[in-house]
């Protein structure tokens, strides 16, 4: 299989403690307050096992979650701009820094 994008790779936010094995693939954690709009029952494809390691934890409060269970990305800053040329046009390319994403995940 082809490999994926860093955009398009998944991100995990935790570790949460499992509090209840609910069905053969569904788990129920124990989510912080901050999350409480979100349903705290998963099935295993949405879980990832914790190996620790500090840097793999995201602080769930610097996430802002709307109404609609979605958050907003935000520019921090263009980190290259070039122009391509095609035969008759011209297209600009910006290589642009996200907030809460690393160096490393500009797109």
């Amino acid at each position: 299989m082809a490999e994926r994008g860093k955009k398009l790779q998944r991100k995990f936010v935790g570790p949460y403690k499992v509090t209840q094995h609910v069905g053969n693939v569904v788990y129920k954690l124990e989510l912080p307050p901050s999350l409480s709009r979100i349903h705290n029952v998963f099935h295993v494809s949405m879980l990832k096992k914790y190996h620790p390691d500090p840097p793999h934890i995201l602080q769930s409060e610097n996430i802002e979650i709307d109404e609609a269970l979605t958050y907003e990305e935000k520019l921090v800053k263009l980190l290259d701009l070039k122009v391509k040329e095609l035969r008759n046009k011209r297209i600009p390319l910006m290589k642009v820094l996200w907030r809460n994403h690393g160096q490393e995940e500009a797109t």
